[in-house]
């Protein structure tokens, strides 16, 4: 017979990467997801590591002044979103000191001169593209233990058209599967989500990147989303990817001074360096999740190129890639940007210099 765990009166001391919040029970950490910093609440342990508990929310006995409303009546069994129970300056300041202690702990950097984060003008209806699940008679998201659906007919994050594709996907009887739904105008292959603060990111990348350079490399461009915002910095601007049909068209309308390589970055990566002066050349890196391949911080590290640009979508991956890159590069800036509202996830642009020896 199965006897339900016992409930623990916790006080949420932090919200760990991923947007659980921190607790501790007799010296050991425990995670309690839709929880806000400060608050009291009563949790039940559902699962417990060596170094580590997961317990779930049973009801919040003190709340934060930060605690609001959810708009989405699926938040807290959909998996999509982690903050919509916080007030969206609150959100930013949490992502904004995530990234800190995260370039701190992981990428163990003393200094992170950090600059403000940029908030989206819309923090929901602002997702110009989704995916969603098909089976059993379902459509939606996966739940956030994973193993089950949502049945969702409407996206607070998605922007409408795209909610109108959700609402003909429900309508039109499909077979079982994923399905990507995205506004008019994407291609099979990467492109950011958002598009008020993509223009943003546009924005700050090109304020930052130095001009008058000989060469400007987009490594991982996708389409030439940076390349052709940056083409006026360079003599030569080099744009490299593996996906066929980001390269396709990004080739179709291309500046005398602008060209693609496909394939994989570490593949043309040096050899693309080492045809111009290390002294006046831009690198710019917007890697998956991942981070780079061992391999392009060898190569950036030997070629030693005057200025790295490098978004990230993983602290935690941008923290260890740091690390290393710190061996002849000084940080100059980070700046974390909200691609992602109500969800756990943040954009981070990381601007470093060649350290003069």
């Amino acid at each position: 017979m199965n006897h339900p765990r016992p409930t623990l009166a916790l006080t949420i001391h932090d919200i760990a990467f991923g947007g659980k919040g921190v607790a501790r029970d007799d010296g050991k950490v425990l995670f309690v997801p839709f929880t806000i910093p400060g608050e009291n609440v009563t949790a039940r342990v559902v699962r417990q590591k060596k170094n580590f508990g997961e317990a779930d929310l049973v009801s919040v006995d003190s709340a934060s002044p930060d605690r609001v409303a959810p708009e989405c009546p699926y938040f807290g069994e959909c998996g999509g979103c982690s903050y919509q129970h916080i007030a969206y300056p609150r959100q930013l300041a949490i992502k904004a000191a995530q990234v800190e202690q995260t370039l701190r702990r992981v990428g163990r950097l003393a200094h992170v001169p950090m600059r403000p984060i940029i908030a989206a003008p819309h923090p929901f209806g602002y997702r110009n593209r989704i995916r969603v699940h098909v089976a059993g008679g379902v459509t939606g998201f996966f739940a956030h233990d994973g193993h089950r659906l949502v049945d969702v007919a409407q996206c607070a994050i998605a922007a409408p058209v795209v909610n109108k594709a959700l609402r003909d996907l429900r309508h039109a009887g499909v077979g079982e599967g994923d399905y990507a739904l995205r506004a008019k105008g994407g291609g099979p292959y990467f492109e950011q989500t958002n598009p008020d603060v993509t223009r943003e990111l546009l924005a700050l990348v090109e304020a930052t990147t130095r001009r008058g350079q000989a060469l400007l490399v987009d490594a991982y461009c996708g389409a030439g989303l940076f390349a052709k915002k940056l083409l006026e910095h360079a003599e030569v601007v080099v744009g490299i990817e593996e996906n066929v049909s980001a390269i396709e068209k990004a080739r179709r309308s291309t500046a005398p001074h602008e060209s693609y390589y496909h394939g994989g970055v570490a593949a043309h990566l040096g050899e693309i360096l080492a045809a111009h002066p290390a002294a006046r050349t831009t690198v710019l890196l917007d890697p998956p999740a991942t981070g780079l391949e061992a391999r392009v911080t060898d190569l950036l590290l030997a070629a030693a190129p005057a200025e790295i640009l490098y978004v990230s979508c993983n602290p935690a991956t941008l923290a260890r890639d740091l690390a290393a890159l710190s061996a002849r590069y000084t940080l100059a800036a980070v700046t974390p940007l909200d691609m992602f509202p109500q969800t756990a996830e943040i954009e981070v642009l990381a601007h470093l210099t060649l350290t003069a020896q």
